[in-house]
């Protein structure tokens, strides 16, 4: 699905993309694939998650579908908002709702299972918006010229500011997951004292104004940040499968049930 995502988004771009220098290369840009040719590639890359959904529980199908009318209309974000960064963070992190019902979870009855998603949902556009507006730093000449929308361009008088607001954020909410499920200790300062330590140093580190270092820093914030979340997450599942603390999973537990 990701990659149908920027199948579609270079479907709509086709005429944009050759004003950016980092995109004037794609495959529909440049002209080495033409329409007819990418939107049955398109149809392949939807069966393909298609197939892989269906290895799921049914409710996934139903919760997991709508987030394909978001795969569609990003691309058009950026010729109405400033903020089309935004509507790709409603778009990647669908996954917060369909994790639930993966595992069984009914979020439509189990209230601190639905504010964990919410929260977690929230958090995940949060960090999207992070580093995709660092990302957009590298084409924010090109786009000026060529008239595109970008966070980087309405935020750029206080771009770090922005970034740290958009930061505390997502940590906020990270903790709002959390409480919500009565994790332990683990949590809080792996998963979201790490995502906290993570993001601070990206922004304090990165140079906006370099194409490259803006480059560099999506692709190292992705995977600091990312790993110390994820590094959080398993490892209070490992307290929590082998009941490390006593009575701490307890109330995960009945969340589940």
């Amino acid at each position: 699905m990701r990659g149908a995502g920027c199948t579609v988004n270079d479907l709509w771009d086709r005429n944009l993309d050759p004003h950016v220098a980092r995109t004037r290369l794609r495959p529909i840009a440049r002209g080495a694939i033409s329409i007819q040719q990418a939107i049955p590639f398109l149809g392949a890359q939807l069966f393909a998650g298609l197939a892989v959904l269906l290895q799921f529980p049914t409710a996934c199908f139903f919760y997991a579908t709508p987030s394909l009318l978001l795969v569609t209309l990003y691309p058009l974000a950026k010729r109405v908002t400033n903020y089309p960064q935004f509507v790709l963070g409603l778009t990647f992190s669908w996954g917060a709702f369909v994790g639930f019902p993966a595992l069984g979870i009914d979020l439509l009855t189990n209230t601190p299972a639905l504010i964990a998603a919410a929260c977690l949902y929230g958090s995940c556009i949060a960090w999207t918006l992070i580093y995709d507006m660092i990302y957009a730093y590298q084409d924010i000449k090109d786009d000026a010229k060529a008239g595109i929308k970008s966070i980087a361009l309405a935020q750029q008088a206080n771009a770090k500011a922005f970034l740290a607001a958009v930061s505390a954020v997502q940590v906020s909410l990270l903790v709002g997951a959390g409480a919500s499920l009565g994790v332990g200790p683990i949590y809080y300062f792996l998963t979201c004292g790490g995502a906290a330590a993570t993001l601070e140093h990206t922004i304090r580190e990165v140079n906006l104004e370099s194409v490259k270092d803006c480059a560099a820093w999506f692709r190292r914030g992705a995977w600091i940040t990312g790993g110390a979340i994820s590094f959080g997450l398993f490892m209070e599942y490992m307290v929590q499968y082998l009941d490390l603390f006593g009575d701490q999973g307890k109330h995960s537990k009945a969340v589940e049930s």
